[in-house]
């Protein structure tokens, strides 16, 4: 599936659109902090919502719903959405890479 949600555009590989569909068919991503001494920004995503998280639809489609964190003040071009295999999950990535600049 390929979207464009205003100014964010969705890329989503089968598998990932697969994946979600059969974990229930909704998608939340959020932003985590890394708090080593590397530091950085990056997505996490769950098919059922975190606690103490709020989110927005954003996105909805024969495949699935997409919900973003309501933290999330600016959005990327691109969010792509692909499959993990061990465990097999999905991931998001800003703008095609792990970390948020």
């Amino acid at each position: 599936m390929d979207a464009s949600l205003g100014p964010m555009r969705l890329v989503v590989s089968d598998p990932a659109s697969e994946v979600v569909a059969e974990q229930g068919g909704r998608l939340f991503v959020w932003v985590t902090r890394n708090r080593s001494c590397v530091g950085g920004t990056r997505l996490r995503t769950a098919t059922s919502p975190p606690a103490g998280k709020e989110f927005r639809r954003v996105a909805s489609s024969t495949e699935f719903e997409l919900y973003l964190s309501c933290a999330l003040t600016r959005l990327p071009n691109e969010l792509h959405l692909e499959v993990r295999r061990f465990p097999r999950r999905v991931e998001s990535y800003w703008d095609g890479c792990a970390w948020i600049t």
